[in-house]
């Protein structure tokens, strides 16, 4: 291909980008652009944003309750207080965001990315995110009652007090995680992975731990009252017996 002809593909693709680019005055569906742009208390309620490029905008107290936001990106965006309950968001992009005070509840984050987000008094009752990635996340007071949250990842997130009852935990990774006073009572965490975990004063009350695993992980001030632990793998290694149940036997 000779240089003539490169360049002026390159130059009908650069103009053809530019021409699909979004602006903030563009109108709210499928695929918009609104990134960089400030919607402080905007109301996107049922709207189909799927593919919606958000990254970066400030969009605090925003309702997007209802909305269709599979595969979009809101990286690195301001989401203070915003409202996602009920929002279809899977494949969602939400990596770095500042969304504390937010409110998920209800919502599909299925194999949503949440890593290194700011989601502190975050509220995700009864959201579905199955292999999801909080990975380094601030998740202190956040709540996940009833939450279904399997082969999740939480890994080196801080989870202190955040409230995990009644949650599907199954087959997640919450290694290195600070569980400081979390409430964690009547949760499936069969075959979670806790390795490492700071546990102080956690609360595991009427849990299943069935083969999970807390290696090395700091426990001695944890709540197990009523917990299964049939073949769940101690701080120390050792394995406990099928028949465990609120003690490591």
């Amino acid at each position: 291909m000779s240089k003539a002809l490169f360049k002026s593909l390159f130059l009908i693709l650069f103009i053809r980008s530019e021409l699909a680019y979004s602006s903030c005055e563009d109108e709210a569906g499928p695929a918009v652009n609104w990134a960089n742009c400030d919607f402080t208390g905007i109301n996107l309620k049922n709207k189909d944003l799927s593919n919606a490029v958000f990254t970066g905008a400030i969009l605090d107290n925003a309702d997007f309750s209802g909305a269709i936001l599979e595969n979009a990106d809101f990286n690195f965006a301001s989401l203070e207080n915003a409202r996602f309950d009920g929002a279809r968001m899977s494949k969602t992009r939400l990596v770095a965001v500042k969304a504390q005070g937010a409110s998920f509840k209800n919502a599909v984050l299925e194999n949503s990315r949440l890593s290194r987000s700011k989601l502190e008094k975050t509220n995700f009752t009864g959201v579905k995110a199955d292999n999801a990635n909080f990975y380094d996340a601030e998740l202190v007071s956040a709540i996940f009652v009833g939450a279904r949250l399997d082969k999740t990842t939480f890994e080196r997130s801080n989870m202190s007090h955040a409230n995990f009852n009644q949650s599907s935990l199954k087959q997640s990774v919450l290694r290195e995680a600070r569980l400081h006073q979390a409430s964690f009572k009547k949760a499936d965490m069969s075959k979670a992975v806790l390795d490492e975990s700071d546990c102080l004063d956690a609360d595991f009350t009427d849990a299943d731990l069935t083969k999970a695993s807390f290696r090395e992980a700091k426990i001695e001030e944890s709540i197990f009252i009523g917990a299964i632990l049939a073949d769940t793998i101690w701080s120390d290694y050792k394995r406990c017996r099928s028949s465990s149940i609120g003690v490591c036997k």
